[in-house]
């Protein structure tokens, strides 16, 4: 089986993960990684690395195309934002290597935050209603200030007075504003089979987060929060992986849902770690199985830490 990863990036772990599920389960996997900076230290753990165009060349798609087909790949798996709706629009395009991507519609909403807020109350769920206009903005403060189609926390900032707010309205391209809802951050690591199916939900507390991207992780299966995500996923239908932020309010206890990432989230193999294999659920599926839900896979209370680590690449 022959799976390409686009952007691959830092996704060293994910890498390892997908290594490692291939030995589990016997299904022997060529792991392809893309990406346009040949010194990209995940390159180093693929079997084979191939050097891309950047995303917003008129030549990304065609390119990708030309490696699938003339290298009989299986699957292509994107790893960042900015690619999501580009190949989603594109995924018939490819076959038969199959995207694992889900539908536009779906992904579109998940770029615009405020379209994501609009679906989480859609589907039940609590979330901040954002505007698009300081003017606009009537729900106290602190506030939180981002892009609209923003991610890694870049240009996301605490406002605690309408002055802090006004100036980081001056720097934040294309901004929405919410209440800022203190409490424990959550990330859900969802895998879902090619038809939509649930096989792992597995909530996760954000005990520590650089740049948007976690570093202490401890899971937590919460069963509210997993019921919560099994209507979600009901109506959403995710293809392959997705991610779901939200915030148990302090006080309260009220479930705040802040956003969606329908991909392998950064901190995604720390629940594989745990327990929850999404990278084994993928490639079984990909051999054509049906997994079916596997419930609480992932070891409660299990606590992971990151570090950075260096590789020769040259």
């Amino acid at each position: 089986m022959k799976i390409l990863f686009t952007s691959a990036g830092r996704r060293v772990e994910l890498m390892q993960a997908f290594r490692s599920a291939s030995e589990k389960s016997r299904i022997p996997l060529e792991l392809y990684g893309a990406d346009m900076n040949p010194h990209a230290p995940a390159l180093a753990f693929c079997d084979r690395s191939v050097i891309v165009p950047a995303i917003r060349s008129e030549d990304y798609i065609p390119e990708l195309i030309r490696i699938c087909r003339e290298e009989s790949i299986d699957a292509l798996v994107p790893t960042i934002d900015t690619d999501l709706l580009l190949l989603s629009r594109e995924r018939e395009s490819f076959l038969p290597t199959k995207v694992i991507i889900s539908d536009p519609d779906k992904v579109a909403l998940c770029r615009d935050k405020r379209l994501t807020a609009d679906y989480f109350l859609s589907v039940g769920l609590k979330s901040p209603v954002p505007v698009d206009n300081i003017i606009d903005y009537r729900g106290g403060f602190p506030a939180f200030i981002k892009p609209r189609d923003g991610s890694s926390s870049i240009f996301a900032y605490k406002a605690d007075t309408p002055e802090e707010l006004e100036s980081y309205s001056l720097r934040v391209p294309d901004y929405i504003i919410q209440p800022f809802i203190e409490g424990t951050e959550y990330t859900v690591d969802i895998f879902c089979d090619l038809d939509g199916e649930p096989v792992y939900i597995t909530p996760r507390i954000r005990l520590a987060v650089r740049s948007g991207e976690v570093l202490q992780t401890k899971i937590d299966q919460d069963d509210r929060i997993i019921g919560e995500m099994r209507s979600l996923v009901a109506d959403y239908r995710p293809r392959g992986a997705i991610t779901v932020q939200l915030i148990r309010q302090k006080g309260t206890g009220e479930d705040w849902y802040i956003e969606i990432n329908p991909r392998f989230g950064g901190g995604a193999p720390l629940s594989i770690k745990a327990g929850a294999d999404s990278a084994e659920a993928l490639l079984r599926v990909l051999n054509g199985e049906k997994p079916g839900y596997r419930g609480k896979a992932a070891e409660d209370g299990a606590v992971y830490s990151r570090f950075d680590q260096s590789i020769r690449v040259r």
